[in-house]
Parts: C-alpha cells; structure tokens; sequence
C-alpha cells in the first residue's frame, strides 16, 4: 500500500459484497465477521493520490441563494413592483402638493416634467406586478411512462458484471428521476431495462435498440466528440428527440452520460428538469465506474470470436 498523507480514516471492508441477480435476498451469516476482513486506511485529500488525465469533468453541484430565496418567497416578489409603483405614486402627489407648485401640469416646468416623468415609471411598476401575478410558471410534475416494462441484459457477460449493471440500475431508480436506462457499449446494446416504448408490431414487447442508427445520429457523436454529459432538461423540445425511438414517447428528461471512448449510457426521467445538478454529478461518477468495469470485460476475447 502506498503512504498517503494524513487525511480522513475509513474503514475498508476486505470481504465481497454479495449480489443476487434476481433481487432475492441472502440470508445474513449470524458468525461475525474475521477481524482480517477489516483494515484501516487513511484517505488522502490532496490531488496527488488521483491519477493525472483523470480529472473529473462533470457538472459540479452549486447553490444560488439569490434563486432559492425567490422560489421560497414566490408571492412577495411578484407583488412588490406594485407596492414600489404605489409608493412612489404617492411620493410625487405628496410632494407636489407640499411644493406649492399648481395641480395643473405645465409643460414649461422642469418640475413638472420630472413629475410626469416618475408617474410614468411609477404606472409601470404597477402594472409590471399586475402582470406578474396574472402569469404564473406551469407546475412540472410527474408522469408515468407510456410503454412497457423491460429487462434485457446481454447474456455473455459474467456475473460480477451483470450485478454491477443492475446495482447502477436501482440506484438511479431509487435516487433519481430515471425511469429508462439503456447503454451501449462497443457498439452493443448491453442493457435496456425500466420503462420503453411499446415494439411496432403490438406484440406487448419493448422497442429495439437499432445500435447502428443511433450511433450515427448527431447525439450520440455530439457527446462522443465533446466527452462530457449532456442533460436535455425538457426532451419535447430538443429535435434530436427523434433519434431515441426505445424511449416512452412522454419521456420528460434525458441525461446522455459517456462511458468512456467506447459508449454511452442514456437515461430518462419521468419529470422535466428533474435530474438535480448533483444527480448529474453523481451519475458522471456511475458512468466512470461502469466505463472502468466494461473496459476489463470488453479488451479480453469475447465469446465465439
């Protein structure tokens, strides 16, 4: 083990985690653990532990207070161009009628021009709030995925691979808005399961995945070309929506996740805009971690060549 600089402990556990395919639970051992099983490390903050030209590249997660702030308090700040106009609507009568000036507007006084001037203003406060509350965002909500429910797994693949296909499935399902979840890797469909769109043929079967298609189509090679995440936050309105057929035709999100040179992960959300910034960080690290366990399977001899 290499030396690291003093940092924050963890404790590693030595034994393999147990996965079942099919989602049954193991029975727990009631012998505890060999205390070999444990050892102590001590993780290292500073950057030379991480390998140079792996920097991370994803999005990084961020807070806006000045958003936040708004979207708390929604009703005080549409209403409060009306009270800035109404205020300074009685600050110009109030001052006029203290200035011994006529009621009579004359266009030959500066003061009176002033006045005029900031009544104006004073009017498009108000109305400016008017409209403010009149028009109000539509509320995004969830939708359920118009398809059928699909788990198709590429069958040579070993099962320490499988498991971990189908770990990164249900933690994104769980913590997340994915409801689809497709990867193509090396030019094969290795997994398509969640929600899909129902086949031509009305057979009740999920709609293929033509690789060929969809590698040549300008999303796949925008995302190969640039390396980095793209997160189409309303898909109704992105033409490119047209290449990814498999999806529920009211997929409301899409994150197009790179694994590496050699594929792509394409996930979809059920609610607009529903992928927060730190799923988007959080699932350019999944990405990472898949490309690192497809890349060992995919450069040994696959089967039958």
């Amino acid at each position: 083990m290499v030396p690291m600089k003093a940092g924050i402990g963890c404790l590693v556990l030595r034994s393999p985690l147990l996965w079942n395919t099919r989602f049954q639970s193991l029975p727990l051992s009631s012998s505890p653990l060999p205390s070999s099983s444990f050892s102590f490390i001590r993780a290292s903050s500073t950057s030379q532990s991480q390998p140079q030209g792996r920097n991370y590249r994803g999005p990084k997660p961020k807070k806006d207070w000045v958003a936040d702030w708004v979207s708390i308090n929604d009703d005080v700040v549409r209403s409060l161009p009306i009270y800035v106009g109404g205020v300074s609507l009685l600050a110009v009568l109030f001052n006029r009628t203290i200035s011994g000036i006529a009621p009579v507007a004359d266009a030959g006084s500066s003061q009176s021009r002033a006045d005029l001037l900031t009544l104006g203003l004073a009017v498009t406060n108000i109305l400016t709030g008017l409209v403010w509350l009149s028009i109000r965002p539509k509320s995004i909500s969830k939708v359920d995925p118009q398809g059928v429910e699909c788990e198709i797994i590429y069958s040579h693949f070993p099962d320490s691979v499988t498991s971990e296909l189908l770990w990164a499935w249900e933690s994104l399902s769980v913590v997340t808005c994915c409801r689809s979840l497709i990867i193509i890797y090396n030019s094969l469909c290795i997994l398509q399961i969640g929600m899909a769109a129902e086949s031509s043929s009305d057979d009740g079967k999920a709609a293929a995945v033509d690789t060929d298609k969809l590698v040549q189509g300008s999303l796949y090679r925008a995302v190969m070309k640039s390396g980095a995440q793209s997160y189409l936050a309303n898909l109704s309105l992105y033409p490119g929506r047209s290449e990814l057929p498999f999806l529920p035709s009211n997929t409301q999100a899409v994150i197009l996740q790179p694994l590496g040179d050699k594929g792509i992960a394409i996930i979809g959300g059920d609610t607009i805009r529903g992928f927060t910034t730190s799923d988007q960080a959080w699932i350019t690290l999944v990405g990472e971690k898949l490309d690192a366990t497809l890349s060992k399977y995919f450069d040994l001899p696959l089967p039958g060549h």
